[in-house]
């Protein structure tokens, strides 16, 4: 069984939704949980692709959240096909 530590996550602001909704007067930060580098990869490389999406990072520690964050987490596993093509 993996430990919180041996997972990858990949970090991002999210431009689109930033600002509103829960996120109001806050940046919506994106943090995917993956079981493995390449699913990191895979996640890193779709992100680059959307403009919505800025300082993206991947680490394999849990990203430092500011009191000016609203923070969203997902597992890899959720998402939908576009971030795991």
């Amino acid at each position: 069984m993996k430990t919180k530590e041996q997972k990858v996550f990949v970090s991002m602001n999210d431009k689109f939704l930033s600002g509103w909704g829960p996120a109001k007067n806050k940046i919506n930060k994106l943090v995917i949980e993956c079981e493995s580098w390449e699913e990191a990869e895979r996640v890193e490389r779709n992100a680059r692709k959307r403009s919505e999406m800025q300082y993206i990072n991947v680490s394999r520690h849990f990203p430092a959240i500011k009191s000016n964050h609203y923070l969203s987490i997902k597992k890899y596993e959720d998402l939908g096909e576009i971030w795991k093509k």
